[in-house]
Order: C-alpha cells, then structure tokens, then sequence
C-alpha cells in the first residue's frame, strides 16, 4: 500500500468546507492587516531614524534569530522551553501549509500529490512529536509562569488567553488525528509513524465509528475557528511580538554597539532637545515598546534594580508603551519619574540580554538630554558642580588644567606640543590625570611602554575629559565642546595610533569622535600590551596569584573584549577565579553612565555589592581594566569592611611588577 491519506476527510473538499473556510482566512487577515495599520500611525508619532540600510545582512540577522532562536534560548530554562515551543509549533505550521498547498492547489488543479510514500510518513511523524514537543514546553512555560514565578513577573489575562488558546489548538490537533487514524489506520503499519495519534485512537476506539466521525466533524470545524481566533488575536495582544519581535531583528542598531545619535544643537527650528513627549522619540524606540514581551530578563540583569533603586528597564519600555498608545501628550520624565532614569548606569546589560533587540539606553539618555539642557536639572548638586569644573578645567575633579600633565614628569614623558616623534600617543583621561591612585596605573602602563622600547606622547595640559560621562548624564552640549576641542587637537598632531587605560574614553574616542572627524587608530591599553606580548617586544616574569576579574562594562558588553585582560592576567601568572557574574553577565561598579559624578543614595550600593561578590571566590586579588572601577572598588572594599581580605589592582599593575 502507499502510505498517504484523504486530506478533508469526513469534513468534505466541496464549496460546503472550502468556502466559509477561506471566508474565515480573508476576514481574519485582513482584521490583522487593519489593526497593525492602526499601530503603524502610532509608531509614526516617533522621529525618523535609518533601520532600511544593507537590508541583506539585516534580513540574515533577522531569519537567524527567529528560526535558531538564538537570543531566547541561550540564557534561561524558561528561553528554552520557549525555544523549543516555537520550533514545535512553526514545524505544525508548515505542516499545515504543505497540507493547503497540496489539497488546494497542486493537487486540486494539476493531480499532483508530494504528500505519500516515505516523505508522508516522515511528515507525519515530524509533525505528531512536533505538536506533542509543543504542547509539553507549553505546560512547562504555564506551570512555570503560574506556579512558580519569578520575581517581579508580570501576569495578565493576556497571558492566561495566550496559553489557553495554543494548548485548546493542540489539544484539538491532536483529537481531530485520534478520531480518524481510529477509523482509518488502526492495524495498519501508517498508524505506527503517528505515536501521539495513535495513543488519542487507541484511547477513543472504543467510541465506534459514527461517534467518532461526529466528534471528528465537530473537533475540526472547532479547531479551525480557534486558529482564526489565534490570527484575529495577533495584533491585540502579546502574539503580536510573533511579528514586532520579529521585525526588531531587522531593524536593529547595526552599530557601532552603544554610539549615541548627537543633537544637532545649532538647528534654529528646535523647540526642544531631548525627549519630553513621546514625539521626541523615534519610531523604532515607539516600536520597540511593540516588541516588548515583558519577559523581565532585562529587569533581572539590571544593577540598579538589583540594588533597590526604582529603575526597571521593562518597565520604562511598557511605560513607554502605554504612552505612545494611550496617552501620546503625556510628559515622558513625569511618568516614568527622574530617580528611576538617574539610576541607570549605562551597562547595556538590558539590552545584551534582551531577546527582542530592544534599544532601552538611548531612551533614557534622550530623556536625561532633555532634563539636562531643557530643565538644567543634574540628580545632584555635585553633578552640577562637576559640569562647571570641566566647563571651568576640563575635568569634573576641580583640579587645574596646568597641572594635568604633572605625574608624568618624573618619568621623562613628553607632551606632543614638546615632541610628536612617538609611537602612540597616550589619552590619559580625566582620573588617571589626577586621581593619585589611578596616577598609579597611568605610571604602570608607560613603564610597560618603556620596557618594550615604545616611545610615549601626551596632551598634557592641552588634554580634555572626553565628555563620556558628562554626554550620559545628558549634557550633550558641554560633551560636545569638549570633543571638537579633542578632535582638533588631536588631528593637529596626528599620531600613528591612540592608547587609552580608560574604557570610557576608549569607547567614546573610537566611536564617537568618527562622526567629528576623528579617523586614528584607538585601542585599549589591554588590547596593545597583548600585541606588544606576541609579538616579543615586551617581556614579563610569571608569578603565581589568585585572583578574579571583574569584566568592565565599557571594554565588556560595550565593546565585546572579554578574553584579550584574561590572556593578560594568565601571562603574569594570575589564576582567575571567576565570579558568578562575569563577561555579558557582570554585574556593573556603578560608576557607568555619568555616575561616577554622582552620589549613590537610593538602595544599596552597587560597588559594595560587586566587592562581595568578589570575596565570594577566596582570592587575593580583585583586577580591573577602568579607572572608575578601580576607584569604586578602593571605595566598595572599605566600605564592605574587608580591607584584609581583597586588594584591588588594575591589570597595568600586575604586569608592571613583572617586568624582566
């Protein structure tokens, strides 16, 4: 026998069956169609932004994360079950439309028949363990939701519909099958290839054949308005990031990973700058709010909600939302209230982690822009005061600009105005200028240049903060100032190529300076000491130690280098014991985002709970690459009371102290 089947059986193939069922497919479509056309006038509300350019690789970035699932399944149990849901269900899906295609058209007009033979029954059983996968990951996914939630989970009827309506349609699936394989294929070897089936037919067998028909005839007519009900229910729900989550993926920020866009702050039609209302944002961050499943995983990595501070990621995106929707003329700061954007530092932690490719960082940095230059509202009044010290000296520490280049001196470094015959020119940054323990790690690093035979510039006094942590507290026209002064300078020099001990002024000059002109090499110190390593030109003694690492979020999640300070520490002899959190998941100093400027207030303090979990490995040693880092762990050891117990060190030091 050929292994096929009647594909309408007991339901019919004639105008009786195919027309009111087409009928339901065209009304439900275009209900979806008219409602997502009512959400696109939403997204509109929002300013234009690029997201169309090289649509091939975001087309491929796209299909790779929907169909391999990448950014849900990797991280959590609950992600994979989702994961595996979703393979599950879009498998059934295809199933379906194969179904159609063959008894709708290939068949109905040209006799062509491709479901028989050894493909049908791999079709079949493909599609039984599918449905089956589906439908277990689905309980999975309800009992952890119901019975076993997480903190600070959302639960809405939404959910409870979402759930209800996928699990009636598999169940129906799975009935209509039983009740047919138990009239047409009990004792046949086809029924074998159906084992989920098979178990519902042997079950209902007994029920003999017109009840069975009868419940067939009613399972299918049922299961296929509850699929027109699931389509109908896409646009008005959370089966609507089936679409927007979807789309996110092509029309994420293609990088590079956290430049912010600049204000144009000469445009004379500006009413504004910064985000007040709704309008002021764009219409990927109005979509983004679409997109959004409200799975919390953003929340659950945020330090600062971590810390008790009132800032939830997920919950700006909703507030955001619930604006754009609801109320578009609602002011945006008041809703989601200043001490919960003050709170953010910037970690991109949200966004790594965020399975929908969510933008939440710039949001908060364009609502701080507009409390900054709109309001001149600062969280503090040292914030305030470190703005007019770098208006005043060109650094938020009060210190005078002369003397930017002292702790140099006695090394015999010169400024590029004295000689630009170097090597690499040497952005020393605001701390390691002036912080006597970040001058520590500014003096380790030139020693290492010396023992390579690298000769070293510097601005000295003619040097600028960079403007990062000023820019993230929303600043944008002091940020500005600061870096065309940079950029020009910089440029009349023109250095082979730019080191920097700071992650901030790493990232902020090999990002953001481009789109001032800046086109010189930049590289991180780490990064540089491991080329001058390979290639011989620097040479250090290996000397056992215990330690662990706390990966930076500016030279981390920020710029994806992980593993270049942990080859770093393993050639001085370091043996890192890694904390809980570590590379995309570390848990950030707090100093991120301008608030190194600023006074922590609210909850806990994050650098005291980062030292503790840096205790937690019973090593000697906490390491570091970021002067802010540093100066918040020197603070987070006393402050938890374990001066003995742990000393911090930036990765300069070590190798420093090694030097052959």
């Amino acid at each position: 026998m050929e292994f096929t089947r009647e594909i309408y059986w007991n339901v019919g193939h004639g105008m009786s069956t195919l027309l009111p069922m087409y009928l339901l497919v065209i009304a439900a479509v275009a209900i979806v169609v008219k409602a997502f056309t009512a959400r696109i006038k939403v997204y509109r509300q929002g300013g234009t932004v690029e997201r169309t350019d090289s649509w091939p690789d975001r087309f491929l970035f796209m299909l790779q994360n929907v169909m391999l699932q990448k950014k849900v399944t990797g991280v959590t149990m609950p992600g994979l079950l989702h994961g595996l849901f979703f393979w599950g269900f879009f498998l059934l899906v295809i199933g379906t439309a194969l179904i159609v295609v063959q008894a709708d058209f290939t068949d109905l007009l040209f006799g062509i028949k491709f479901l028989k033979g050894t493909f049908y029954i791999l079709f079949s059983l493909v599609l039984d363990l599918a449905g089956l996968v589906a439908l277990v990951m689905l309980c999975g996914l309800f009992v952890r939701r119901y019975f076993f939630p997480s903190d600070g989970l959302i639960t809405s009827l939404d959910d409870a519909v979402m759930h209800g309506l996928m699990v009636t349609i598999l169940i129906t699936g799975f009935v209509i099958e039983g009740c047919r394989m138990a009239v047409t294929e009990m004792g046949t070897p086809l029924a074998n290839w159906s084992p989920v089936g098979y178990l519902v037919a042997w079950l209902m067998a007994d029920l003999g054949e017109d009840i069975l028909r009868e419940i067939h005839r009613l399972s299918w007519w049922f299961h296929l308005l509850l699929v027109m009900g699931f389509i109908v229910s896409i646009p008005f729900g959370k089966f609507r990031h089936i679409f927007t989550t979807s789309a996110n993926y092509f029309f994420a920020d293609r990088g590079p990973k956290g430049r912010l866009v600049s204000l144009d702050l000469e445009d004379e039609d500006a009413e504004s700058f910064g985000a007040a209302t709704i309008g002021d944002l764009t219409w990927k961050d109005i979509f983004d709010t679409d997109a959004c499943t409200l799975c919390k995983r953003c929340q659950d990595r945020c330090p600062a909600y971590a810390t008790d501070k009132p800032l939830s990621p997920m919950k700006v995106v909703d507030q955001l939302g619930r604006i754009a929707f609801d109320s578009p003329e609602a002011k945006l700061i008041d809703t989601i209230g200043k001490d919960a954007l003050w709170s953010c530092t910037t970690c991109r932690a949200c966004q790594e982690i965020c399975p929908a490719a969510i933008e939440h960082v710039p949001k908060i940095v364009e609502m701080r822009r507009n409390m900054v230059l709109m309001e001149g509202e600062f969280p503090g009044d040292e914030v305030m005061a470190a703005m007019e010290q770098t208006e005043v000296n060109g650094n938020p520490l009060g210190m005078g600009y002369a003397t930017r280049g002292d702790w140099a001196e006695e090394l015999g470094v010169q400024s590029m105005a004295e000689n630009q015959d170097v090597d690499i020119l040497y952005f020393v940054g605001c701390y390691a200028s002036f912080d006597k323990r970040n001058i520590a790690v500014a003096k380790s690093f030139i020693q290492l240049c010396k023992a390579a035979g690298v000769t070293v510039g510097i601005l000295g006094k003619e040097e600028k903060c960079c403007g990062e942590p000023i820019r993230k507290m929303g600043n944008e026209y002091l940020y500005q100032s600061l870096a065309a002064e940079n950029v020009e300078l910089i440029n009349s020099y023109t250095p082979k190529k730019i080191i920097t001990t700071c992650p901030h002024c790493f990232n902020t000059l090999n990002k953001d300076y481009r789109e001032l002109g800046l086109t010189i090499e930049v590289l991180h110190y780490t990064t540089y000491l491991e080329g001058l390593l390979k290639n011989g030109s620097l040479k250090v003694t290996i000397d056992e130690f215990s330690c662990t690492y706390h990966d930076s979020c500016y030279l981390g999640r920020h710029n994806d280098i992980y593993e270049v300070p942990r080859s770093l520490i393993r050639t001085a002899g370091g043996k890192v014991t890694e904390m809980d959190k570590n590379r995309a998941e570390a848990f950030c100093c707090s100093a991120g985002g301008g608030r190194i400027l600023a006074e922590e207030k609210l909850g806990e303090r994050m650098n005291v709970k980062r030292v503790e979990m840096a205790v937690e490995t019973e090593t000697e040693v906490l390491l570091s690459n970021c002067p802010f880092c540093l100066t918040m762990f020197e603070d987070g050891i006393k402050s938890a009371g374990v001066e003995g117990a742990m000393k911090p060190k930036d990765i300069a030091e070590i190798l420093s102290e090694r030097l052959q």
